[in-house]
């Protein structure tokens, strides 16, 4: 086992490097619009017919820019997974 030595600065340093690239990774996966695997994984589903009843009934939000291509807003299935939420006892 190695055991390494820091100044408090360089190891105060090296944790704002850590925090600032984990914030910047965080930022990248939070995009308001995500695909149907992203949103089937978000949903924790697998069928695409589910995501497809999901989007149809009205419970997610979705856009379709072109004609095979439909995306889906992060923050509508968020919600749909909060309102859905059950409270403990």
């Amino acid at each position: 086992m190695q055991v390494i030595c820091l100044e408090e600065a360089a190891f105060y340093t090296l944790v704002e490097e850590v925090v600032a690239r984990l914030s910047d990774k965080q930022e990248r996966h939070s995009d308001k619009w995500i695909s149907g695997e992203e949103a089937m994984k978000l949903l924790q589903i697998k069928s695409k017919t589910s995501l497809q009843n999901l989007r149809d009934s009205g419970k997610i939000r979705y856009s379709q820019p072109q004609r095979k291509i439909i995306i889906y807003d992060r923050e509508s299935i968020l919600a749909y997974l909060e309102t859905n939420a059950k409270n403990t006892f």
